[in-house]
């Protein structure tokens, strides 16, 4: 027979959500409150617009739940935002045969670096999402990238890692768990490919 789990009473679970939601406004108002935030969103906002306008590809990547943030921002540029537009150049990497081919022939650590060796160029740019800053992927990766004359950017986490300090522009997180860390990311994507969209078809709004 399965076993019934006691969830406790309705107030236990609603002590979690309230210090869950409580948490996570913390968290976005120490953000918006770092002196270089808002110069950071808008240094991100017009590489951006820079990629763009020069015809050149973002391509972006990250690992776990990071992985999935680097697919969300992509598909909004390659598919809808918030108005029909055309669509632009954004690739995620790491798609499932060229993961487990790379992981299994060079090891985990290069599945991102092949693919920035084989398809970026100069004037494209590479956007790392990553809670801890610190993936050995994506720095060999980021050391691609620049071999290619790459713009390199990082939404970090923590303290920003290794690749807060490596690439040309990061905008860091300061939580100190990856759930807190990837809720401001989105809401980061969200408000700057709105800006960058607004830029570039002001007909639209």
């Amino acid at each position: 027979m399965r076993k019934v789990i006691n969830w406790g009473s309705m107030a236990d679970t609603i002590k979690i959500w309230n210090d869950c939601f409580k948490d996570a406004k913390s968290t976005f108002n120490n953000f918006l409150a770092q002196p270089q935030t808002f110069a950071k969103l808008n240094q991100m906002t017009e590489v951006i617009l820079r990629t763009f306008q020069n015809g050149g590809t973002i391509f972006t990547c990250g690992n776990g739940g990071s992985h999935c943030d680097s697919l969300h921002f992509a598909e909004e540029w390659t598919g809808r935002y918030r108005k029909d537009r055309k669509p632009m150049a954004a690739i995620a990497l790491g798609d499932g045969p060229h993961l487990t081919c790379v992981a299994n022939d060079f090891g985990f650590e290069h599945i991102f670096e092949r693919q920035v060796l084989a398809l970026g160029r100069p004037g494209d740019l590479l956007l790392f999402f990553t809670t801890s800053g610190n993936s050995k992927n994506q720095i060999l990766a980021l050391e691609a990238a620049k071999s290619k004359k790459m713009a390199t950017m990082a939404l970090s986490g923590r303290d920003g890692g290794q690749l807060a300090k490596l690439a040309d522009l990061a905008v860091v997180v300061p939580a100190k768990t990856s759930d807190r860390v990837q809720e401001v990311h989105i809401k980061i994507v969200h408000a700057v490919i709105e800006t960058v969209e607004r830029i570039l078809f002001p007909e639209l709004y």
